[in-house]
């Protein structure tokens, strides 16, 4: 078995572990099972999740099992960790639609040796006052209002609803132990809290160890959060953001978390990741390439990642192939009799967040039409604008997008 330990950490996996002297010990002498939760709250998952969906797939391709749980159960009561007020609530026919769509997801990265579960199966069978004597009496108040992501929250409020969720995690992570070895639980630092209680769980009712490690909160060294642009979150389904939206946004990586991110979210060895991210000028765009490409692959297939690659190399280099895909909107075509104003254009198809945020642009000479650049904020597309029935918008070198007439 590979050092998936010394792996995790090199990577910048690693942010913190609660026995650090014990927990390579046990990677390295065996098969180890291990788990991440991920709550069913929206469609997909997004580009913040590829890092527990990456851990997993390096635990298992060292020869661990991985488990990836999915909170079809947990999700009924709503994760306060890293939330400033309450989560808005879902239905049961929600979440578990949601379910389906993470399991298709989080196949791509585990294998058949590998399990997603639902701990809904387990958990909505509970009888609730059994609950509380049987686990709820081995948590201390005390103790779980120290945890962080309570202590925000009782500034603002926390609902009672909320505060079970650490005793239903921790159940998990019992449940987990008991029926399938599982020793490690894995998730984000905002996870500290709960994954603590589960082990402390399990050492009181099954007096035996079980560890815990987390990953870093991921933000871009602009300071902004992983996965989130002007239009949103960058979804891992391809029918929320396609596979070149996704390949753009790591196209467009900033130069100090190149090497970062071809550590996180490709498989590269970490030779080549450090040149790679070593790279300066036009050499780095050549790194930020390949990392987009990587990526791309890793989440929607080498076929999806090589087409947006051409897709992205032909947008700019003047292309307007229709098949290419990029980014499009459609529009009446009536609305274009009169012109359309660039202003009113590039925030509707969301380049930019704003208005006012198109006016700084076309001022600072970064917004375009084809390979024409925009000089003027009263400026307006007219159909002399448009070629074959579209027309290419531009910001700067890395955006593009598409508006076709109907």
């Amino acid at each position: 078995m590979s050092d998936v330990y010394a792996i995790l950490k090199e990577r910048g996996f690693v942010s913190q572990v609660t026995d650090e002297a014990a927990l390579p010990g046990l990677l390295a002498a065996g098969p180890v099972t291990c788990y991440v939760g991920f709550d069913p709250t929206a469609a997909s998952l997004h580009a913040g999740s590829l890092l527990p969906l990456m851990a997993l797939a390096h635990m298992e391709r060292a020869g661990h099992r991985p488990i990836a749980i999915l909170g079809g159960g947990t999700a009924m009561v709503g994760d306060p960790s890293g939330k400033t007020e309450m989560r808005k609530m879902l239905s049961q026919d929600d979440i578990s639609a949601n379910g389906e769509g993470l399991r298709q997801q989080i196949r791509k990265f585990i294998g058949a040796d590998g399990l997603v579960l639902d701990n809904s199966d387990w958990l909505l069978e509970l009888s609730y006052v059994s609950f509380l004597r049987e686990i709820g009496r081995h948590f201390s108040v005390n103790r779980m209002l120290t945890a962080e992501s309570y202590k925000i929250r009782l500034e603002k409020g926390l609902s009672f609803l909320e505060f079970n969720y650490q005793l239903l995690q921790a159940y998990d992570y019992l449940v987990l132990f008991q029926k399938y070895g599982c020793h490690l639980q894995m998730g984000g630092d905002d996870q500290w809290g709960n994954i603590v209680a589960g082990m402390d769980l399990i050492r009181r009712v099954e007096a035996k160890p079980a560890y815990g490690l987390t990953f870093p909160l991921l933000e871009t060294a602009s300071g902004e959060k992983m996965g989130k642009t002007a239009r949103g979150a960058v979804w891992l389904d391809a029918e929320l953001t396609s596979a070149y939206e996704f390949y753009q946004y790591f196209r467009n990586t900033d130069d100090r978390d190149v090497a970062r991110f071809l550590a996180f979210f490709t498989f590269l060895p970490m030779d080549e990741v450090r040149a790679l991210g070593a790279e300066k000028d036009a050499a780095l765009n050549r790194s930020k390439e390949r990392l987009a490409y990587e990526a791309t692959a890793v989440v929607h297939g080498k076929e999806a990642a090589e087409k947006a690659q051409q897709a992205a190399r032909s947008a700019f280099c003047g292309s307007a192939d229709g098949d290419a895909g990029i980014p499009t909107t459609e529009l009446d075509s009536k609305r274009f009799a009169a012109g359309i104003g660039v202003v009113d254009l590039f925030a509707e198809v969301g380049l930019c967040k704003s208005k006012s945020e198109v006016r700084r642009l076309i001022k600072q000479g970064g917004a375009r039409i084809a390979d024409r650049r925009i000089t003027t904020i009263e400026e307006k597309i007219t159909p002399a604008d448009l070629c074959d029935g579209c027309v290419l918008l531009r910001v700067g070198k890395k955006k593009v997008h598409r508006v076709v007439l109907r």
